[in-house]
Formats: C-alpha cells, sequence, structure tokens
C-alpha cells in the first residue's frame, strides 16, 4: 500500500499540494505515482515564471519504463523548482514527499484547493485503480 500523508492535497493524476501558509504551495508525485513509474531517470521542470492554470501539463517525469506529465494542481505562478533533480531525479523515488518535491506555484486564487482531495480520498483514487 502507497504512503498518503494527511497533512497533503492530491489530485487525480497523482500529483500532492502541500499549503505553505504564505499563498505558496508545493508540489511533486504521490508515493503512488513514483512507484508506478519505476526509477525515475530525467524530471523536466516547469520554468520560473510561467503562468499555470489548473491541469496544465507543466512537468515531466521519465522513467526506464516511461515518460509521464506532471499537471499543475491548482492555478498560479511557478515561483521555485528543485534544480537538484536535474541531478539526482531518483530522489522522488526515494522520498516522493519530501527532498523530492518539483516545483512551487503562488497561487493565483485563494479558492484554490477546489476540486482537490483529502488523504481518505485520494486512497479511494488509488484502489478504483487498482
Amino acid at each position: 500500500m502507497s504512503d498518503i500523508p494527511n497533512d497533503l492535497q492530491y489530485t487525480e493524476s497523482h500529483e500532492w499540494v502541500r499549503d505553505n501558509g504564505d499563498g505558496t504551495v508545493t508540489v511533486g508525485i504521490t508515493d503512488h505515482a513514483q512507484d508506478a513509474l519505476g526509477d525515475l531517470v530525467f524530471v523536466e521542470l516547469p520554468e520560473v515564471g510561467k503562468q499555470l492554470a489548473a491541469k496544465d501539463a507543466c512537468a515531466v517525469v521519465e522513467s526506464v519504463k516511461a515518460a509521464s506529465d506532471i499537471y499543475a494542481p491548482v492555478a498560479g505562478e511557478v515561483v521555485t523548482v528543485n534544480e537538484a533533480l536535474g541531478d539526482t531525479p531518483e530522489t522522488i523515488n526515494s522520498d516522493p514527499y519530501g527532498e523530492g518535491w518539483i516545483f512551487q506555484l503562488k497561487l493565483a486564487d485563494t479558492d484554490a484547493d477546489a476540486g482537490l482531495f483529502d488523504a481518505e480520498e485520494y486512497q479511494q483514487v488509488v484502489e478504483d485503480e487498482a
């Protein structure tokens, strides 16, 4: 069973969202997603300053098995990217909710978490796929 922290929110496409409490959120992919992809070998990060709408494809993770788009879970501006993933994309495999974060967004809308799942709801999404 995948690790699904209770303090995060989730998307149907397996991104997680952490509210940083300052109008920004940190985004990564879930333990379930990294496990399904396998060993990651490359991460294409979004461009800092890029304006994203919710559900925009904005990054790519590549494993030995497949490449997968990462989608913006909410609307906002990319303010920071995890440059370390350029050298060590496998960090997403080993620490998807910590050092394996992918980017941070400055929220465009205070109502931005509409459509996100809590841990229990996301667990149901994962189970429904199985």
